[in-house]
């Protein structure tokens, strides 16, 4: 297993030496939706939860490692299940408890360097993944299968950076040009689902229609304003179509066609002010 010179070592057990290898071919940026330490992250981890990273990421830019890159660890969800043996590493950043605030430039520095020494030591190609599956660089919204269980991190803010400073950073760190690399894929959200999701009738059906997309809208409904962050859990509920209601109205929209059910120009509108598309 590798350990990053940059860390601070804090080994968690029984994970370290029980969990699978993995051949790290991307690294996946998350916020933990705690203003933690390294230390406190760890901390967590080997007394709460089985559910760690490689990584915590403090707010001063220190940086933690709990389990060797070579190792599982099961932040990544899929991403480290795959039958080829590749897997992801992970790093959890302190944030706030919304997970909303933008990395701190002591963080960005320390993930920019953390991202050139895993290019270095296990050949991470420099550029953006472009499937969930693809070896790169991305963060844990990016794609469905890297946030099975309804983690939808990192916020807006961290997302802007990591396209604007983190990966940029990395690449120019790594000895490329910030110029050439690849712009990340933005997220796609299904009008057809996203609808079926909204018209679903769980007293008729027995359980309400769900679909990963409905998270990346209602995160959007969020930034607005128009939706609790307590509320944005995955289902289209009522609370999701009065929130869509708004945002129609706020269009412009009247009557019936202020119903709170997606249509393509509004929710095309929605996905070009928060980095998604429609298809």
């Amino acid at each position: 297993m590798a350990w990053y010179p940059g860390a601070t070592k804090r080994e968690l057990q029984p994970e370290s030496d029980a969990q699978p290898a993995i051949r790290p071919t991307q690294l996946i940026c998350h916020s933990i939706a705690a203003p933690w330490t390294g230390q406190r992250i760890y901390e967590y981890w080997r007394d709460s939860t089985n559910l760690e990273s490689h990584f915590g990421l403090s707010y001063d830019g220190s940086l933690f490692q709990f389990i060797g890159t070579q190792t599982r660890a099961d932040a990544n969800a899929s991403a480290n299940r795959r039958s080829d043996g590749t897997g992801a590493v992970s790093v959890e950043s302190a944030s706030n408890l919304e997970h909303t605030d933008p990395w701190t430039d002591a963080q960005i520095d320390s993930l920019i360097r953390l991202g050139v020494w895993l290019h270095q030591q296990h050949d991470i190609p420099l550029r953006v993944c472009r499937a969930w599956d693809d070896p790169g660089f991305g963060y844990h919204r990016l794609f469905a299968k890297w946030s099975i269980g309804g983690t939808a991190c990192p916020g807006d803010a961290r997302v802007a950076q990591f396209n604007d400073r983190v990966f940029p950073g990395i690449v120019a760190g790594a000895g490329g040009s910030p110029s050439t690399s690849i712009p990340a894929p933005r997220p796609a959200v299904d009008l057809g689902d996203l609808v079926a999701a909204a018209t679903s009738d769980p007293a008729r059906a027995g359980t309400p229609v769900t679909y990963e997309g409905t998270r990346t809208v209602e995160n959007a409904l969020v930034a607005e304003g128009l939706l609790a962050q307590n509320l944005a859990d995955g289902h289209y509920g009522t609370a999701t179509v009065r929130a869509y209601a708004e945002w129609q109205r706020r269009l412009g929209y009247q009557g019936a066609d202020a119903d709170g059910i997606p249509g393509r120009d509004s929710l095309g509108r929605l996905g070009a002010q928060h980095g998604f598309t429609v298809v």
